[in-house]
């Protein structure tokens, strides 16, 4: 018989076009909703992976878009029984995101006032006037508005997973305030069937309401605190005005929704205003605080050709700009992109969370069950009535909430933290592992330097106007930093003709220009292809290499034409950052593709002791698995695509962002900035998120281990106690709001 399609789970096939994309899920309650959502989604053909945040209540889905759609995913999560809210839900409905989640904390909070006002009387009665005419029916009257009014979400969530043969936290609430209630009310109608056995028909209307209110409280501090904890996503995406003024072909100002720029679009910028979108300064001039994006408090000079980045503020200047990346493509959009992928991430240490939590309620419900019966086997007078208490409290005091926030709350609250910093950190793992850093590898150009080389020297065996203009427009092609100098320098000359130009990898770039064949690079690259360098310029090179300056050749096929000395300046955070690594226990290496002179001069400058030169990328690679193999957790610290394989390889990867696109892909995570000083701090961070995860499940375990048993009455053949249903009520809101708390706290230090 053949398998039904929509069972079959499709493994992805490699070239695939799959998508990546965060969809916000309303009427998750606890982690076994997160469980259910997930299990859902991954048994859907063309679904790759799918993981719910419910810290952030939205689930990151990967999948192929050519075998599943939207529309398909959004109905998968409500035959699951919630609701998966799309971006065309959102438009459509006029709202935003952000006003679903107010509303859902409104009707929270106004139900949590109103069942709290309505409970107060209950417990007044039920406590301290039993004995007064209609009490009970009093009591009943308003638990029962209590219950099916304010509660009523409760009911509703339970019965969508019955209807899927699955339970979550509301299946807890349901089953045990439905009985107390059920229980209740068959006291206050028929008394007569206890009193007749010797018993008093108690009734638990107040329990009843009480819990329902404790839980609803709950909820609305959990919310308010989630919401909390994910306020770095929030000021990011204040970041962008809401309006943009553009300037149209007649040079005439309009003001339009951002929404509605293109690429191209010129848009006027005064002073004080945020950028809207990233672009290129077509003219004018200013001073623009970029600290929001990489956290340098210094205003960076803006001209005509420097780019600009939305969400930065404009100093005192104008200037106008062309656009040149929108909507999704910022680098802000890309930031946003990036925490809101890496807080919905799941720590390695979540995986076990998620097993225990897939099987908490039923185990939950058995464990209130057996309780009950055992109340009957062994108990004694009132064994029922201490049976079903019991059952109703087990059902109350556990807590799948505490659990599953536990690791998400710490994740949202650390990533979300790096970010405001200026550290973007790609995953959960990420976070959890670069705690355990005892090797940190660095790149030397654009990493511990500044990445601006300048020419210094420049010293020619026969000077030709001919021989200048061949060297500038070769470099000009080159697209390496070293390159960049020379072209600096030599600013003016004419350009030529260039042909058959290929870089050779640690080496430079040959090309031909007028037939004749040019070597621009390293003494290595002449070397290997014959080319003679004279006594004076290996003299001079060796002295400029000891003053820690990088040599380059220009040559032809003969002999070298000219030789230049670039320096790069070290940065002034560089031995700071070194200090502060060495301090907290952390081997510093630097690699370079320069040669051993300069390399140990820049090293020492550093206060680095281990260094190597003249390294090639693939060098690098191995030197990161050498360390590895001896047993180093290790970071690499780069900027350039030569620094991407040993990126790769690191278990944490750690790009400059002032590097290249390609480095900050591979690794796991940016330094906005270039402060190596946010290095120690991301460390710092990453211990102070692991710890507080740990102090998270460590209150969430005990707590359940403590409180079910106690609740089950494990304590009353000893003690005579027997907890209440309204405290063990309180017990379970508190459990929840105390780990969000403190998970909150890692905002606080430093």
């Amino acid at each position: 018989m053949a398998t039904p399609l929509k069972n079959m789970k499709f493994v992805p096939i490699q070239g695939a076009a799959t998508k990546s994309e965060i969809y916000p899920v309303v009427g998750m309650s606890c982690a076994s909703c997160a469980a259910h959502v997930e299990r859902s989604l991954k048994k859907q053909a063309g679904v790759v992976d799918a993981a719910v945040n419910i810290a952030a209540n939205n689930v990151q889905v990967k999948y192929i878009s050519t075998l599943v759609d939207e529309n398909t995913l959004k109905q998968v999560v409500e035959d699951a029984g919630y609701r998966l809210i799309l971006p065309k839900d959102v438009i459509e409905g006029g709202n935003t995101i952000e006003s679903v989640h107010e509303s859902r904390l409104l009707k929270l909070k106004r139900n949590t006032i109103l069942s709290i006002l309505l409970s107060i009387p209950i417990v007044i009665i039920g406590m301290f006037y039993m004995d007064m005419p209609y009490g009970n029916e009093i009591m009943w009257i308003l638990s029962t508005i209590v219950l099916f009014a304010f509660g009523r979400e409760f009911f509703v969530n339970a019965w969508k997973q019955a209807k899927h043969r699955t339970a979550n936290m509301d299946t807890l609430v349901a089953l045990s305030t439905g009985i107390a209630y059920t229980f209740s009310l068959f006291n206050m109608f028929f008394p007569s069937f206890w009193i007749s056995k010797g018993i008093e028909a108690h009734v638990y209307f107040e329990a009843v309401a009480v819990i329902v209110s404790f839980i609803l409280l709950g909820r609305y501090l959990e919310e308010r605190a989630k919401g909390n904890a994910s306020s770095a996503i929030k000021k990011l995406m204040g970041l962008q005005p809401s309006q943009v003024t553009v300037v149209d072909n007649n040079g005439q100002y309009r003001e339009m929704p951002l929404q509605n720029v293109k690429k191209r679009d010129v848009i006027a910028v005064r002073p004080g205003d945020r950028i809207a979108v990233d672009g290129i300064v077509r003219e004018g001039e200013s001073y623009v605080d970029e600290s929001m994006l990489s956290g340098e408090p210094v205003p960076v000079s803006k001209r005509a050709g420097d780019k600009v980045y939305a969400g930065t503020i404009n100093q005192k200047g104008s200037f106008r700009f062309v656009a040149d990346k929108v909507g999704k493509d910022t680098f802000l959009a890309n930031i946003i992109k990036t925490v809101q992928e890496a807080q919905g991430s799941k720590a390695p240490v979540q995986k076990l969370v998620d097993r225990i939590a897939a099987v908490f309620v039923p185990v939950v419900v058995g464990i209130a069950i057996l309780s009950f019966v055992l109340w009957l086997l062994l108990g004694a007078e009132n064994s029922f009535t201490y049976g079903l208490l019991s059952l109703v409290t087990v059902l109350i005091i556990a807590c799948p909430c505490a659990l599953g926030l536990a690791t998400p709350t710490a994740i949202m609250v650390g990533i979300g933290k790096g970010a405001s910093n200026g550290i973007l950190i790609k995953d959960a793992e990420s976070l959890e592992t670069a705690r355990k850093i005892d090797a940190v590898v660095m790149d030397k150009t654009g990493t511990l330097t500044k990445g601006e080389p300048t020419v210094t020297e420049m010293l020619w065996e026969e000077s030709y106007d001919l021989q200048r203009q061949v060297l500038y427009s070769i470099e000009q092609q080159s697209e390496h930093p070293l390159a960049d100098a020379v072209v600096k320098y030599l600013d003016g000359e004419i350009l030529l003709g260039v042909s058959d130009f290929s870089s050779i990898t640690g080496k430079g770039v040959k090309a031909t220009v007028g037939g004749q064949e040019y070597y621009v690079g390293n003494e290595n690259l002449l070397l290997s292809n014959g080319v003679d360098i004279s006594p004076k310029q290996k003299d001079i090179a060796s002295r400029w290499a000891k003053e820690a300056k990088t040599v380059v050749y220009f040559a032809d096929g003969r002999i070298a034409l000219a030789i230049m000395g670039i320096e790069d300046e070290i940065k002034d955070s560089s031995k700071e950052a070194v200090r502060q690594l060495q301090n907290m226990g952390i081997e510093v290496y630097m690699l370079t593709g320069d040669n051993t002179h300069t390399a140990s001069e820049i090293a020492r400058k550093a206060g680095i002791t281990n260094y190597e030169g003249e390294q090639l990328p693939h060098h690098k690679s191995e030197f990161v698995a050498k360390l590895q193999k001896k047993g180093k957790t290790v970071a690499m610290v780069g900027d350039g695509i030569n620094d991407s394989p040993a990126l790769a390889k690191a278990d944490v990867g750690i790009a400059m962002g002032t590097g290249t696109d390609i480095a900050m892909d591979v690794a796991k995570m940016t330094i906005i900035s270039s402060d190596l000083r946010k290095i120690p701090t991301a460390i710092r961070l990453s211990q102070q998120t692991v710890k507080t995860i740990r102090q998270n499940l460590f209150w969430a375990f005990i707590y359940n281990l403590i409180g079910i048993p106690i609740a089950a009455g494990v304590l009353y053949p000893f003690t005579g106690f027997l907890l209440n249903p309204m405290i063990a009520g309180a017990a379970m809101a508190f459990s929840s709001v105390c780990v969000v708390s403190n998970s909150l706290l890692l905002r606080m230090r430093e």
